[in-house]
């Protein structure tokens, strides 16, 4: 949701959710619902003369449980909700200075459709900054937390050995697979090695065409990198680099990994940078580090990992 300010931001999560409704015009004269909840949707999805959607702030705040409940009503059936990287309006907002009101403005909107809502059948919701932590989900009942040290379903994360070499094969690309394994093989999700699919799908592309194309780095361009930017410029005394120094050197460091950082805790040192690339697949683990003895640790003290870099785009 982009957004200079606050307000920006509304008009931006009305017009993502005023679209959404109106991909199901068929709730304006359903059969199924009562006059007040045809009039709902009509609240959901009326717009001005420029076109600019109307909801009222009210609206806004339960517009994704009153899809919800109109959707149930009319299939006779419960919902299943997908929320995609729910923190990027967070972050949005802490770097644009309305973070506290982003956080109101969330928690009311996940509050309403997530907890005590009779229309759900179960939410997936994911994001970069785990999710116990963070205010805007206070109250809410039976979270099920996956980082991405969690061995379930971390085969699912990404391309493994077998799906490489199967799609190598198809496009008789197979004599490139080690050269592929060096360069994109290099993520770590629970117990499993995943290759990055957006590399892997866009090389073997260009190989089809040139088989003497070499790797690039195609995910860069993917994501900004305006955290680890603000990290290094305002708070590093010359650590980070005599660190990536010894990584491009082969060498192993210790760090003590913290995953459940808010946005607001993020900037206190600058020892929670390898937290924050760790939690967003910037850094990958080595030395094995899943064991159950390795992550054990205090109450009040985060896991420690030993990390390496492992994948020559990183590198």
């Amino acid at each position: 949701m982009e957004g200079r300010t606050y307000e920006e931001a509304c008009d931006s999560f009305r017009d993502v959710i005023g679209k959404e409704a109106m991909r199901f015009p068929f709730l304006e004269t359903s059969g199924k619902l009562t006059v007040q909840q045809r009039s709902m949707y009509q609240a959901l999805v009326s717009v001005d003369q420029t076109g600019l959607f109307t909801m009222s702030d009210g609206a806004l705040k339960t517009s994704l449980q009153t899809l919800s409940l109109l959707l149930s009503t009319h299939y006779d059936d419960k919902v299943i909700i997908l929320i995609d990287e729910y923190d990027v309006p967070l972050d949005k907002a802490f770097r644009a200075g309305y973070y506290d009101k982003m956080i109101s403005l969330i928690r009311n909107m996940f509050s309403s459709v997530l907890k005590s809502n009779n229309s759900l059948q179960f939410a997936v919701m994911t994001g970069c900054m785990r999710i116990s932590r963070e205010s805007i989900f206070t109250g809410l009942n039976n979270l099920r937390v996956l980082s991405i040290t969690d061995v379930r379903f971390d085969e699912y994360f990404g391309f493994m050995d077998r799906e490489v070499q199967d799609l190598l094969d198809y496009y008789d690309l197979s004599g490139s697979f080690n050269l592929i394994k060096v360069w994109y093989d290099g993520y770590q999700f629970g117990c499993t090695d995943v290759y990055c699919p957006w590399d892997v799908l866009n090389y073997c592309d260009l190989l089809r065409s040139n088989p003497e194309a070499q790797p690039q780095n195609y995910w860069t361009n993917t994501s900004s990198n305006d955290v680890v930017k603000r990290f290094i410029q305002e708070m590093d005394k010359g650590q980070t680099k005599r660190e990536i120094e010894r990584l491009i050197a082969g060498e192993i460091i210790t760090k003590e990994i913290h995953q459940e950082l808010t946005y607001q805790d993020m900037y206190t040192t600058i020892d929670n940078l390898r937290s924050v690339l760790f939690t967003t697949g910037r850094s990958i683990s080595g030395s094995f580090l899943y064991s159950i003895e390795r992550r054990r640790c205090s109450k009040n003290r985060g896991a420690v990992w030993h990390i390496s870099e492992e994948n020559h785009q990183y590198s």
